[in-house]
């Protein structure tokens, strides 16, 4: 029996390799607003994060989400992240 490849990706503030699954997307539509991609398959420029509250923190503090996405992110998308988080 096969075993089926579990997809990896890299969370951009603390630059662990994690299954998809534990990662949160947040994209930025060509329409140049930021929302977050909970099926993982939403059009445009995406960043992975880790589903932890303090690595949210630190992105804000160090807008590393901000130069991954390359655009400027207001405090209500962060705060809607945050209660993505704590579900």
């Amino acid at each position: 029996m096969k075993v089926k490849k579990i997809p990896l990706r890299t969370c951009v503030v603390t630059r662990e390799k994690l299954p998809k699954k534990e990662l949160l997307r947040i994209v930025r539509t060509p329409e140049g607003k930021v929302i977050v991609d909970e099926s993982g398959k939403m059009n445009g420029r995406g960043a992975y994060i880790k589903k932890d509250v303090t690595v949210l923190e630190q992105a804000k503090k160090k807008k590393i989400l901000e130069r991954h996405l390359e655009c400027i992110i207001e405090e209500s998308v962060y705060e809607d992240i945050e209660e993505k988080l704590k579900k």
